[in-house]
């Protein structure tokens, strides 16, 4: 398991991404996401920072008749607990799988 007390936490304020509607106005958001502080999990910070230099990270969706930024497919863990089920830890296979995307 990972500990939140051993982790790090990457904070992201997006507003602009690839706009698949030109011109059309969209809302952006404030994410968090987060990575136990260990070998794995800074290489794992690593190449999500390259996915999001590359405009991975995020993507923009319609949600109630607005578009907004959401999370694009790469997975991200936003809490430090609830399991997999919550996008939270404890999940073994997380990094592992985090990794196989990118």
């Amino acid at each position: 398991g990972h500990s939140a007390q051993a982790g790090v936490e990457n904070a992201f304020s997006c507003s602009k991404v690839g706009d698949p509607s030109p011109g059309q106005p969209y809302k952006g958001g404030n994410f968090c996401a987060f990575l136990p502080d260990n070998r794995e999990g800074q290489k794992t910070a690593m190449l999500l920072k390259k996915a999001f230099e590359r405009g991975l990270t995020f993507q923009i969706k319609s949600c109630n008749g607005e578009e907004r930024v959401t999370w694009g497919l790469i997975p991200h863990k936003t809490s430090w607990d609830g399991g997999k089920a919550r996008n939270g830890y404890p999940d073994a296979q997380y990094l592992r799988e985090v990794c196989a995307v990118l």
